[in-house]
């Protein structure tokens, strides 16, 4: 049997859903859960909800919610919890109660669709793989294999997050997303699409994009850069997106305060790196970080960072010196090249 009639057997025999996004949710998680959310209302699921915890400060997940409606509610741990037998608990694009996500450790889970790099996960139905480079790929299918009724928002919200979760086709995209992409095409609205690829870009999001550019450091074909403090935390992988293509760049590795947290983006084309794992032995132990091969992330708390100066200068510079010295011996690096 289809993984997606599994899941619409389950669906079938339950009365609500609460679909929880990950920690500040990007196109992938959003569309995965809207999906989704059309899907549990196909199989007569009376109420859903989708509930996200974080922000979306990125201005492209902005306009992705605003443009196609999509409606968000604060998470609430009050939602997950003591929940009667017929309400129905799922993750999109994560998987494990407590990492990147505000559920907390023990949760029993009824649903975890995903592709992310995972390890001991429990839950009634789970469809988890690795191999495809989006969750929204995984949708797609359940979509067309379920008949799901599709609109132009469904569509658009499907085909932008396979598109911007794999760099347009060029980072991890499998011959899934492909075939996904060409079947979604049809039902997709293309001008809807081409807002959603070029939003406004905020101030600040510049600043800190230049932040991460004017502090950059290179070893080898790797660049470390910090950019302090930002209220942007969608500037990160941007940023490294951006450092990731400059000449004799293979990875990118940019890192900022944010709120109570340092954040961390990384992109990588070395085939000697998994940048997840670099992430993952760097800093496992003080914080939550990993992802993929050519593509990862993580939070660090400030912690007792902040015991040391409240002035964000000193703090930043206290910081920049401990994650810089932990990724460059986690990744055998050299002395800087001077870059």
């Amino acid at each position: 049997m289809h993984p997606a009639q599994n899941l619409e057997e389950l669906l079938v025999d339950a009365e609500t859903l609460t679909i929880v996004c990950h920690n500040n949710p990007d196109p992938d998680c959003l569309a995965s859960a809207f999906a989704l959310g059309r899907i549990a209302v196909a199989a007569g699921i009376d109420e859903h909800h989708i509930l996200y915890s974080g922000d979306i400060s990125h201005q492209q997940n902005r306009a992705f919610v605003n443009l196609l409606d999509i409606d968000l509610k604060p998470f609430e741990p009050a939602a997950v919890r003591d929940r009667p037998k017929e309400s129905l608990l799922a993750f999109v694009d994560h998987a494990v109660p407590g990492a990147n996500n505000r559920v907390p450790e023990g949760t029993p889970i009824d649903i975890v669709i995903d592709h992310h790099p995972s390890e001991e996960i429990e839950a009634q139905f789970i469809d988890h793989r690795e191999r495809v480079g989006a969750t929204a790929t995984i949708l797609t299918e359940y979509v067309r294999e379920l008949g799901t009724e599709m609109d132009a928002a469904l569509g658009t919200a499907l085909l932008f997050a396979i598109r911007r979760e794999t760099l347009g086709f060029l980072r991890g995209a499998t011959r899934e997303e492909y075939e996904a992409a060409g079947w979604l095409h049809e039902h997709a609205d293309n001008a809807l699409l081409r807002t959603l690829s070029t939003p406004s870009v905020t101030g600040a999001t510049v600043d800190a994009i230049a932040e991460a550019i004017t502090n950059r450091t290179v070893r080898g074909s790797v660049l470390i850069s910090g950019i302090g403090r930002t209220s942007e935390r969608d500037a990160l992988p941007q940023a490294a997106d951006y450092l990731a293509t400059l000449e004799g760049v293979e990875t990118a590795i940019v890192f900022g305060i944010v709120e109570d947290g340092i954040q961390l983006s990384a992109r990588s084309t070395d085939s000697r790196i998994h940048i997840g794992d670099v992430l993952d032995g760097a800093f496992s132990d003080v914080g939550n970080a990993g992802g993929h091969r050519e593509m990862a992330g993580g939070e660090v708390p400030l912690g007792i960072f902040t015991d040391y100066t409240t002035d964000d200068t000193q703090l930043f510079a206290i910081v920049d010196q401990v994650m810089s010295a932990r990724l460059v011996s986690e990744l055998n690096l050299t002395p800087e090249t001077g870059e």
